[in-house]
């Protein structure tokens, strides 16, 4: 844990030069193949695509871990794949191939052909394309998939159906999200999401644990610490919403399209402040209260003595301390029983700052009539021992399979769980 909220900030700065990079060769070679694709053309890359192995003693292993994992009665835990690193999903429109982002280099896309629920193959997702933190995937309600990477998005048209080609047509929409000055590794996981108004929104965290007074101006203009939007070709950017520290974890409510939010708060303030945030944005240039409130209604010591904005937005659910919520969506399948029908499940990844972890489980938060939250409760948890403090797995992102099951992802494990209800 760090000492002081100085030295968290100090490793933020550190860490501006921690973005992964390429050898001059592979970027020229990434480069020209992405020229081919846009233009539909092949790169002449090799038809064998990488594929992540199914089975052994690391499928086995997982296997017994699922067994450990405790839900509600009725409820069963499974292992749906092995996938390294996996972080967000976006499960396809048609076909269910699921699109699996991570915050390295590569992206996967699984597929279950037999109907199983389990996955058949797990394959590397075009890989004749350089990747950098490609953590952030979506798809629009018309079947096309973004990537949002650490500083530009890609679009795959298609891809649900294409995938297996490495030849896969790519359109590059944003070539940098953020100035390259402000580039960093820390807090630089992009989320998207494809909204009711058919515009791309996306998640912008800045790289501090409390953004310095100096960058500001900046960063709000550009949108980190916050939320932007754009056309689906990348035009007409705005800021949606400022005042975030760090989401990794959006959607929008298919009942009245009302954008829903987690974001992750100041660290060093101690083991049980400031709370996690669950927001509702419900119109564009709402201000969620950071960097002058470290989380739900905390005050920072750097912004103490400034007056916040008259109209800050606090958060419309309190999570626990440090437990890292990241990735959400709303249940709108019906395989689960009422109770959970409308409602929203959130994974969190679980703390690395506090004394006594905590997270690592799943949450549902209900709603009440008029939209709001009613009340959050932990659904699934295990990937914890409670005794030891030991990590088994750090669930990352939820999505709703076609079937109506749930998706756990897991950066820990290299696992997506499948949880389901009834037989």
């Amino acid at each position: 844990m760090f000492k002081s909220r100085l030295a968290t900030a100090t490793l933020a700065a550190l860490c501006l030069t921690a973005v992964p990079a390429f050898s001059q060769d592979s970027q020229t070679k990434s480069d020209e193949a992405l020229k081919k694709l846009q233009g539909f053309q092949s790169t002449g890359g090799s038809p064998v695509i990488p594929e992540v192995e199914q089975t052994g003693k690391k499928a086995e292993n997982l296997k017994a871990l699922a067994a450990k994992i405790k839900v509600p009665d009725g409820f069963k835990v499974e292992l749906y794949a092995v996938v390294p690193d996996a972080r967000h999903m976006a499960v396809g429109n048609n076909v269910g191939v699921v699109f699996v982002g991570t915050r390295k280099t590569k992206a996967y896309a699984v597929t279950d052909r037999d109907g199983d629920n389990v996955a058949d193959e797990v394959k590397e997702f075009a890989p004749t394309i350089a990747k950098s933190n490609p953590n952030g995937v979506c798809f629009t309600p018309d079947g096309f998939l973004y990537i949002a990477e650490h500083n530009r998005v890609l679009l795959f048209p298609a891809a649900e159906f294409f995938y297996e080609n490495p030849d896969v047509a790519v359109e590059v929409i944003s070539d940098q999200l953020i100035p390259k000055a402000e580039e960093s590794f820390n807090h630089g996981a992009r989320t998207c999401v494809v909204g009711p108004d058919n515009k791309l929104y996306i998640t912008l965290g800045q790289p501090f644990n409390v953004t310095p007074k100096e960058k500001r101006p900046l960063y709000d203009e550009q949108g980190m610490s916050g939320i932007i939007r754009m056309d689906r070709d990348g035009k007409n950017r705005e800021v949606f919403a400022l005042g975030v520290r760090n989401s990794v974890g959006m959607a929008f409510n298919p009942k009245d399209r009302v954008l829903w939010f987690t974001d992750n708060q100041v660290d060093g303030m101690g083991d049980d402040q400031p709370v996690g945030e669950l927001n509702r944005a419900v119109k564009a240039g709402q201000n969620f209260g950071f960097p002058w409130y470290g989380g739900g209604k905390t005050r920072t010591k750097e912004y103490q003595d400034e007056q916040p904005p008259a109209d800050v937005v606090f958060p419309e659910v309190e999570m626990a301390a440090h437990a890292a919520d990241l990735g959400m969506r709303f249940y709108a399948a019906e395989q689960f029983p009422e109770k959970y029908r409308g409602g929203i499940f959130v994974a969190e990844h679980g703390s690395w700052n506090r004394s006594k972890p905590v997270g690592a489980r799943v949450m549902f938060v209900s709603l009440k009539s008029d939209g709001s939250a009613d009340k959050a409760e932990v659904f699934a948890d295990g990937w914890l021992d409670d005794k030891t403090g030991r990590y088994a797995g750090r669930p990352v992102d939820v999505a709703v399979a076609l079937d109506g099951s749930l998706l756990v992802s897991d950066d820990l494990s290299g696992a997506i769980w499948r949880i389901s209800y009834g037989k």
